[in-house]
């Protein structure tokens, strides 16, 4: 198996699997980390942290 990384891993896991219900709590989980990492130096940062 070539070196695809973590999210060709996933892919791969949900592909042979069969578990098609997690690929919205994986996109879940990647869109709020991209969101927290965007907003970690800017202005924005204490109301995302507030909702949590």
């Amino acid at each position: 198996m070539a070196d695809r990384g973590k999210l060709g891993l996933i892919w791969d896991f949900l592909k042979v699997r069969k578990k098609w219900w997690l690929l919205p709590v994986v996109v879940f989980l990647l869109l709020l980390s991209l969101l927290i990492v965007l907003t970690e130096g800017s202005a924005v940062a204490p109301f995302i942290y507030a909702l949590f």
